[in-house]
């Protein structure tokens, strides 16, 4: 069940090419549904998230990353809880449905 708590983002790092944020959410939160520009990676640093994209559903447990592909519809959702490092690169530009 989706909460309406916000999740949080704490930008990390920022090089020439990417930056890095750590993305944290309680159980139940969820980002809204969003594209990005390019691809990028997220690295499950503690707890699960699932990825949910118009095909399938896709879970993250701490230890793994996640390659989330350009251009596709997508939503996270905090199951129970997680911590990750989001990395991509610095020209992403996100767009939310409405």
């Amino acid at each position: 069940m989706e909460s309406t708590g916000r999740p949080q983002v704490t930008p990390l790092e920022e090089g020439t090419l990417f930056v890095t944020k750590r993305m944290e959410a309680t159980e139940g939160v969820s980002w809204p549904r969003h594209r990005a520009s390019v691809e990028s990676v997220l690295v499950v640093t503690e707890g699960r998230c699932i990825f949910k994209f118009p095909d399938a559903d896709h879970g993250v447990s701490a230890g793994d990353s996640l390659v989330i592909p350009a251009d596709v519809w997508h939503k996270i959702v905090a199951d129970p809880a997680f911590t990750a490092v989001h990395i991509m690169p610095k020209e992403i530009r996100f767009t939310f449905s409405q």
